[in-house]
C-alpha cells in the first residue's frame, strides 16, 4: 500500500475517530501492527488553531511515520489554509473529512454533508491538493442516503483532483452507524479508478478483514470502533492474512500491561484533569467482557484522580490473576 511517497508496512489503517485517535492511541495501534493511523479531525477554522484542543491534535512529537492528519470544513480556502497549517506542524499526509455523519458537522455542511454538493467537493479537493506538497487523501461514505449513493461520482472527482487515496465507509450519511455496512459500492469504486481504495465499516475480525479485501479488491482496510480497547486487533489481522492461522487471544496480564501504559500516556498527554476523564472510556473498552467488569466500570467512573484509577485498575486485574483467569475475554456475567 503506497500513498504518495509513503509505503505502508501493511494494509491496515486506523480510522480517524473524534475523541479517540489522539496521539497516544495512534502510537499504540502502530505499535500493535497498524500501518498508518489517521488523526482526529482538525477544524479548518483558523480561529480555533490557538485552542488547547487543536494544539494537542497538531502535536505529533515522537509519532511514527507516516503522520496523517484529517481536516474538516466546508470552505475550500479555509481547508487549504488548514492543510498548510498542519503540514507546517508535522503532517506528512492530509486527509479530508467527507465521511463524518455527526449532526453538528453536517449542519455546517461539512463531513458527509458535502456529498450533496459535487461541485463544491471538486473545489475543495482542488484547493487542498494545490495548497500543499504532501499527499492528500479523502474519506467519504457511499452517499447522502440510500437513494443518493454517489460514491462513484465523487471517486472520479477525487482522482481527477489529484487525491492519492480514497477511503470509503460502506454506509450512507443517513445510516450513521446503524445497520450493516455494504461493500458492493466499494468494489464498484475500486474497479472504476486507479488510485488506492481503502475499505471501511464493520471490519471486526481477521476473517472479515480477509473477506472484505478479497470481495472489494481494496488496497487496504480501515478499522475504527473494533480497535477501541482492542489495539491488538491489528497484529491479529496481520498474522491471519499472512498465515491463515489465528493468534492466541492476549492473556489478561497483557491486557493489564497495555492498559496501564495507555493510561500513563493519556495522563502525560492531557494532564491530570482531562487525562482521567478521557481515560474512563478506554478503561471501559479494555475491560468489557472480563469477569466482574460491569461493576468495576461503574465504580471507575466515579474516581477523580490518576492515582485512584491506576490503583483500582491494578486491583481489578490482580483479582483476575488470583482467580487464574487466563483467557482474554469471557461472556459478561460468567
Amino acid at each position: 500500500m503506497q500513498i504518495g511517497t509513503h509505503i505502508l508496512k501493511n494494509k491496515l489503517i486506523v480510522a480517524p475517530m473524534a475523541g479517540v485517535t489522539d496521539r497516544p492511541f495512534r502510537q499504540l495501534c502502530k505499535t500493535m501492527g497498524a500501518g498508518m493511523a489517521v488523526s482526529e479531525m482538525v477544524s479548518s477554522n483558523s480561529l480555533l488553531w490557538g485552542s488547547k484542543k487543536t494544539q494537542r491534535r497538531a502535536d505529533h512529537e515522537g509519532e511514527v511515520s507516516p503522520i496523517s492528519v484529517q481536516i474538516a470544513g466546508a470552505d475550500p480556502q479555509m481547508l487549504a489554509a488548514a492543510a498548510r497549517y498542519n503540514m507546517d506542524n508535522g503532517a506528512q499526509i492530509i486527509d479530508i473529512n467527507m465521511g463524518c455523519p455527526a449532526k453538528k458537522i453536517c449542519n455546517v455542511m461539512a463531513g458527509s454533508a458535502l456529498l450533496q454538493d459535487e461541485q463544491l467537493v471538486g473545489k475543495i479537493l482542488d484547493a487542498v491538493v494545490k495548497a500543499v506538497d504532501i499527499p492528500v487523501t479523502l474519506k467519504i461514505r457511499t452517499g447522502w442516503d440510500k437513494q443518493h449513493k454517489n460514491a462513484l461520482s465523487i471517486a472520479h472527482i477525487a482522482e481527477n483532483s489529484g487525491i492519492q487515496a480514497l477511503a470509503i465507509h460502506g454506509r450512507t450519511r443517513a445510516c450513521a452507524y446503524t445497520g450493516t455496512a455494504e461493500y458492493d459500492t466499494i468494489a464498484a469504486v475500486k474497479a472504476a479508478i486507479k488510485i488506492p481504495v481503502i475499505a471501511n465499516g464493520d471490519i471486526t475480525t481477521p476473517e472479515k478483514a480477509r473477506h472484505i479485501l478479497a470481495y472489494t479488491n481494496a488496497d487496504a482496510i480501515m478499522i475504527g470502533r473494533a480497535a477501541q480497547g482492542r489495539p491488538w486487533i491489528f497484529r491479529e489481522i496481520n498474522h491471519y492474512l499472512a498465515t491463515g492461522q489465528h493468534l492466541q487471544a492476549p492473556e489478561v496480564s497483557e491486557i493489564h500491561h497495555v492498559l496501564i501504559n495507555h493510561l500513563h500516556d493519556l495522563y502525560e498527554f492531557y494532564g491530570e484533569y482531562s487525562g482521567v476523564r478521557i481515560a474512563r472510556k478506554h478503561i471501559s473498552w479494555y475491560t468489557k467482557g472480563l469477569v466482574g467488569s460491569a461493576s468495576f466500570r461503574q465504580s471507575m467512573n466515579q474516581l477523580q484522580t490518576s492515582d485512584q484509577q491506576i490503583y483500582e485498575t491494578n486491583k481489578f486485574f490482580s483479582t483476575l490473576a488470583e482467580k487464574g483467569q487466563r483467557l482474554s475475554y469471557i461472556k459478561e456475567g460468567e
